[in-house]
Order: structure tokens, then sequence, then C-alpha cells
């Protein structure tokens, strides 16, 4: 199951985690957010060594602005506290794994 990355928690559950960090900043009123939700969830499910999880941008502005997220949905993975890969829009579940692959240790 995805995480649930807040204000409160992304400096342990994101910046300070071992391994990759996948972040689906989203909004419960996006459409396309909407449409790739299930797929993180899948990527969560299918990839226990990496933490995957959601930011809900409308609830963690002060994330979204620190990372200059200004589209939804927007997917960085973090790895050693750093953004090391972005993209924007709804991706298919394909790109999405690529993207994890390249950063698994």
């Amino acid at each position: 199951m995805a995480k649930e990355f807040t204000s409160s928690n992304f400096q342990a559950e994101v910046l300070e985690a071992e391994g990759p960090v996948l972040v689906d900043f989203w909004a419960p009123w996006c459409g396309p957010c909407r449409q790739i939700a299930p797929i993180i969830e899948q990527l969560a499910t299918e990839n226990p060594d990496v933490v995957v999880g959601k930011l809900d941008v409308d609830n963690g502005q002060d994330i979204a602005m620190r990372y200059g997220v200004t589209n939804i949905p927007t997917i960085l993975i973090f790895k050693g506290g750093e953004v090391v890969e972005t993209t924007m829009g709804a991706q298919p579940k394909s790109s999405l794994q690529g993207m994890l692959n390249r950063h698994k240790a």
C-alpha cells in the first residue's frame, strides 16, 4: 500500500529514507491523478524494496512549492534526500516502473 506523505513526515519518510522513494504529488480533485492512483498502489505492492507514496498538494503546499511542483500529477524519485528523476502528467505503469528500476540499489 502506498504511504501518505505529509509536511510533518516528509523529512523522515522521504529525505532520510535508505533507498529510493517515489512521491506522487496529487490532489483529490485532479482527474489524471485519480487515473494513475491504482498504478501507484500496484507499484507500492510490487516493489517492496522501494518506498512508494503520495503527497496531497492541497495539504502539503509547502513541500510542493519547495520542489517546484506546479502541475499534477508530478512524480519525483528521491534518493539520498535528493531528486534524481521527475515526470509530469499521467504516465503508464511501465514508464514509472522503469524510473524505479533505474534508481534501485
